[in-house]
């Protein structure tokens, strides 16, 4: 497995109500699947967004001062801050396995710019690449007017270059319907090594638009995804220039 997948050219129901006050729906292993047609939602735009932030715990090491020396420090919580270059080297890609009605399959993704088109195959496109956790984070777009050919989207994150693991990172992916309340999706769980997560499956199911929640990290890239999904793309080496940094 290479040390980033970048896809070869050419070759191409249930749910938590959440909170009245957020306006939120979270998506759990309990309750794992929501119908954006149900709810009104299966038109327009849908917007995907991948955000992400440490503690300054976490930035700055394990090290923790003596409680005997400072015993009034355990009852402050930690700071959460976002993230800035000069605090650490933090990058987490968001992308789409897509596979539509025809057949075609294919990836958009930051690694080798594929970012997709929103008007046209495969209507799906991502907004750019944010490589420090900005409070934009990373979207992508998937344009819902054309659901009669699309026929299931894998939204997944990827750890980049020296990033601290998903559980350090308070990553939370975040849909925003063109009806109805968002959805969340933490990535908190505790996987130390993974370097990538299947978040969400989005299925055309007898012209029903699904949402349902997956949370499976694996340890390799793209590539792994790919084999656990079925994709059967093809995959090398990859990696970003400073450019596309």
């Amino acid at each position: 497995m290479g040390f980033l997948d970048g896809l070869r050219r050419g070759r191409e129901s249930e749910f938590d109500s959440g909170s009245a006050a957020t306006n939120s729906i979270q998506l759990t292993k309990r309750h794992s699947q929501v119908s954006l047609t149900k709810q009104g939602a299966a038109t327009g735009n849908l917007r995907i967004n991948l955000s992400w932030r440490m503690r300054t715990s976490d930035i700055m090491g394990t090290h923790r001062e003596s409680l005997l020396r400072h015993p009034f420090k355990a009852l402050k919580p930690p700071e959460v801050v976002g993230h800035s270059q000069s605090m650490v080297n933090v990058d987490l890609d968001l992308g789409c396995l897509y596979e539509l009605q025809d057949g075609t399959r294919g990836v958009v993704q930051p690694l080798g710019g594929f970012l997709g088109d929103v008007n046209g195959p495969p209507y799906v496109k991502l907004s750019g690449d944010d490589r420090f956790g900005s409070a934009s984070g990373e979207t992508i777009y998937v344009n819902l007017d054309h659901k009669d050919a699309i026929k299931r989207l894998l939204l997944f994150a990827y750890i980049y270059d020296q990033t601290p693991a998903f559980d350090r990172t308070h990553a939370i992916v975040t849909l925003y319907p063109s009806n109805g309340p968002r959805i969340e999706i933490g990535l908190d769980e505790r996987h130390p090594q993974a370097r990538s997560c299947a978040v969400l499956m989005i299925e055309n199911v007898k012209d029903e638009i699904l949402v349902r929640r997956e949370v499976k990290f694996v340890y390799g890239f793209q590539g792994e995804l790919d084999r656990l999904y079925g994709w059967g793309l093809q995959w090398g080496r990859g990696h970003k220039s400073k450019a596309e940094r």
